[in-house]
């Protein structure tokens, strides 16, 4: 099964990361300052996500591939990945937190570790980086 979520999509080296939240949390902004550090676009604003030999797979809808919504520009061409397998969930939001608790979600019938993240810091795309590294490294990668 596909699901299509409301979600961007980047990739990590060869591990994908799903960026959530309503219009206008910032999934775009970040994914650029992501983009920015070395990560690549896979989908921009809605992700088509399937289960594929336990893994979750990430893929743009064809309509948008390579291209990113960018506010006060428009519609920008960029280089993306077709495929990844996700191993970390982003939700934008306020982090009424210090030190959470480990939380995951479930899509597709994928358990994926999730984080929540305030976009609005500076420091937002260094902690996506680091909350990657602290998952172990799954089967998953570049489809």
């Amino acid at each position: 099964m596909t699901a299509t979520i409301h979600a961007t999509c980047v990739a990590i080296g060869t591990r994908g990361v799903l960026l959530t939240g309503p219009s206008g949390a910032g999934k775009s902004d970040l994914a650029m300052r992501l983009i920015d550090r070395g990560a690549v676009l896979v989908s921009d604003d809605y992700t088509l996500l399937s289960q594929e030999d336990g893994m979750l797979i990430a893929r743009s809808p064809a309509t948008i591939a390579g291209r990113m919504e960018v506010r006060g520009i428009g519609i920008v061409a960029r280089p993306a990945r077709p495929a990844i397998s996700v191993s970390l969930a982003v939700v934008l939001a306020g982090e009424d937190e210090r030190m959470p608790e480990p939380r995951t979600i479930v899509i597709d019938g994928v358990t994926i570790p999730e984080v929540v993240i305030d976009p609005r810091w500076p420091s937002a795309p260094i902690k996506v980086e680091w909350a990657l590294a602290e998952q172990p490294p799954g089967e998953g990668g570049e489809r």
